[in-house]
């Protein structure tokens, strides 16, 4: 302007400059905060979810299923409101059911009992120990002493892990028969927002307590869910379950108060890891619970894995691309190809662990497959510990084995109870 003083405009622009780079400082500082990404993953997700219920409200009100034609009316009324209504809870067709009566030949079974259990190890050991490592390891460091560079997205691994796990649901209800599919699609959002905010949680964890304390949490959520089901259910439960409950939660207090702070030494952050591991049960307690409600209607489990992950990539992929975080993602992949390699397997492991889930439920039951899975996370915990150099102490270990014998104590009491239930049978018919 004329006549100003050139003093005064250097310093208004120094002024606005320094303003910019303080914004863009503290803008970089709250992405580097959870809740903050938390949040902003979860806005990412409404931008869809409003315009969606809006949509599917207005459908109805207008009574599109009688009144509807057209190219798009077979679509709208599978997304919106199905062609038919609950029937019950059904087999999965898409796999061999499980006969005790006729299994074939004692090897035969034994033989499709360790490929199970083999598989199941495999994909989901395979999957923790790349989960560890990609989210609290840096990649491109060509010497010890240099830092390297961080992967930070959890939401991007969440899409990578759900977009395969989409390609094989889909690939696997093509090639085999599956039931006529009758609830409607968009029913598939709620328990696939609850299944993505969960495998964030997840994800995210990791950068603020150990791989162990995460598995032990994952194993001690029966705690809450009893507790839950005894306030909003007013449900009973045998004194058996609260026995190994109770022992759970020794277990864990033994170990969480027993480990070293070398790696986590600030107890804000270790709150924040629990906080997180506390919204991860929450949303996953809701996941299976919806999938339950889901199930009532005529659907196969791997119908149920195909529109479930269907709406996670949408969600995530919405979120990615709104934040600009998915060709960041991309770009980071691009410069480590280390990086690359991890992700790409542990989406693999992540979809063919859900299918030796499904086959290994359907050929032996859920007992079977509980052990199983026990087994899986105590490995994990022990692999972790020898790859990446997590201290546990006697009592610590003393903990943990407490927790996975009381895992393996409801299994047997649920067992047995179930066969109790089975033996009384009609001696005589009363004429």
């Amino acid at each position: 302007v004329s006549g100003t003083n050139p003093s005064v405009c250097v310093c208004v622009c120094v002024c606005v400059c320094v303003c910019v780079c303080v914004s863009l400082s503290l803008l970089q500082d709250w992405h580097d905060v959870w809740l903050f990404r938390f949040f902003l993953n979860v806005l990412g997700y409404t931008t869809i979810i409003i315009p969606g219920y809006f949509l599917i409200t207005y459908l109805k009100r207008i009574n599109y299923l009688q009144t509807g034609r057209g190219i798009f009316y077979p679509v709208i009324k599978a997304c919106v409101f199905g062609s038919e209504t609950k029937t019950g809870l059904l087999d999965d067709v898409s796999l061999a059911p499980r006969n005790d009566a006729d299994s074939g030949s004692s090897a035969r079974q034994a033989f499709k009992l360790v490929f199970c259990a083999a598989g199941l190890q495999v994909s989901y050991l395979t999957w923790g120990v790349l989960q560890e490592r990609v989210m609290t390891r840096s990649y491109g460091a060509s010497t010890p002493e240099e830092e390297g560079e961080h992967f930070k997205d959890s939401q991007f691994l969440v899409f990578m892990n759900r977009i395969l796990a989409l390609t094989v649901s889909g690939l696997w209800c093509v090639l085999f028969k599956q039931p006529r599919h009758g609830a409607p699609m968009y029913k598939y959002s709620f328990a696939s927002l609850s299944n993505v905010l969960s495998s964030w949680c997840q994800y995210e964890a990791l950068k603020y307590i150990s791989f162990p304390t995460q598995v032990l949490a994952k194993a001690s959520k029966v705690i809450p869910v009893m507790l839950m089901g005894k306030i909003v259910s007013h449900k009973s439960y045998e004194y058996w379950e609260y026995l190994t409950a109770a022992l759970i939660s020794l277990g864990v207090s033994m170990f969480l108060l027993t480990s070293t702070a070398d790696k986590h030494p600030s107890t804000v952050t270790t709150f924040s890891g629990v906080v997180i591991l506390g919204g991860y049960i929450v949303f996953d307690s809701f996941t299976s619970n919806w999938q339950d409600n889901l199930f009532k209607h005529k659907m196969s489990s791997v119908q149920m894995m195909f529109g479930v992950n269907l709406f996670s990539c949408l969600f995530t992929v919405g979120s990615l691309l709104e934040q600009g975080a998915f060709f960041d993602s991309l770009a980071f992949m691009t410069r480590h190809s280390e990086f690359a390699f991890h992700a790409v397997l542990l989406s693999v492991c992540s979809a063919c662990g859900q299918l030796f889930i499904f086959y290994t439920i359907a050929q032996f039951g859920a007992a079977v497959f509980t052990i199983i899975m026990t087994l899986r996370q105590a490995i994990a915990i022990l692999l972790s510990c020898f790859l990446y150099g997590h201290a546990v102490t006697m009592v610590g270990g003393f903990g943990m084995a407490v927790v996975f014998l009381s895992l393996f104590l409801r299994v047997y009491a649920r067992s047995r109870m179930k066969a109790g239930r089975k033996v009384p049978q009609p001696q005589v018919q009363k004429v």
